[in-house]
């Protein structure tokens, strides 16, 4: 708290908004983010870390604030919140690189199986590119759901570590908002793409903020078999999106 409470004693910041009004006023939204966040996340992820690191991103909004850029300060500061929040789970790496291989292996076997196939990858046929059993892919697959988050840089990712968090758009000078246009572009092309029960499951989970168990419900499978879907539906992205991001570098 001792940080938190430095951010707050600095009060208004260069935009002129009073920070101690918006804790008050955008504490709600920090906490729902954070219990949003935390349903993607390992067990040992607590709330509190999660709501402590979005307040200091809350905060740090309200200094950097220009309403002349056109995005409303909700839409702006709930970037940075979620960017801070991204920011403190990464500081500590808690998946072994082997669940950083096996990822990086299954994304590209579905690329190659749909570079040969013209369609969508099928998980046997992701199985078999891996020589290994259609369990042992979905164990894979729900590894790879407890340490990763989806987000822009999940399929942008191109090592062990992650790049850049959301945050950094709010922060992107004008070449860089271009090209982050472009490749949100693409990803809503890929997104558009994929098969749908992944796309479904994206939207439930995203737009309508359904957390897992919930969208297992509509579906009518359990609940790990969704976080199965949703990471191989990531994978499916990441693998789709690298002949982007190799043109780009």
């Amino acid at each position: 708290m001792q940080k938190l409470t430095m951010y707050s004693q600095a009060g208004a910041g260069s935009s002129g908004i009073d920070a101690t009004a918006l804790v008050e006023q955008y504490a709600p939204m920090v906490k729902r983010i954070a219990h949003h966040l935390l349903a993607r996340l390992p067990a040992n992820v607590q709330v509190n870390d999660l709501i402590q690191a979005g307040m200091i991103g809350l905060l740090e909004s309200a200094r950097k604030y220009d309403a002349t850029k056109g995005a409303s300060f909700e839409t702006y500061a709930g970037i940075r919140i979620r960017g801070a929040m991204l920011d403190d789970v990464r500081k500590d790496d808690w998946a072994p690189r082997s669940v950083h291989r096996n990822a990086r292996r299954i994304a590209d076997a579905i690329k190659a199986i749909e570079s040969r196939t013209g369609r969508d990858a099928h998980d046997a046929e992701v199985a078999k590119e891996l020589s290994i059993s259609l369990d042992d892919y979905y164990s894979h697959l729900q590894d790879s759901a407890g340490t990763r988050l989806f987000s822009f840089d999940e399929v942008q990712e191109n090592d062990e570590s992650c790049a850049e968090t959301q945050s950094s758009f709010a922060d992107a000078g004008p070449l860089d908002n271009v090209q982050n246009q472009h490749f949100r572009s693409c990803l809503a092309r890929a997104i558009t793409g994929l098969p749908d029960r992944e796309k479904l499951v994206l939207a439930l989970y995203y737009r309508e903020e359904m957390n897992l168990k919930e969208i297992g419900s509509v579906l009518g499978v359990s609940e790990s078999r969704v976080s199965q879907i949703h990471s191989q539906a990531a994978l499916r992205l990441k693998a789709r999106l690298t002949d982007w991001r190799d043109a780009d570098e």
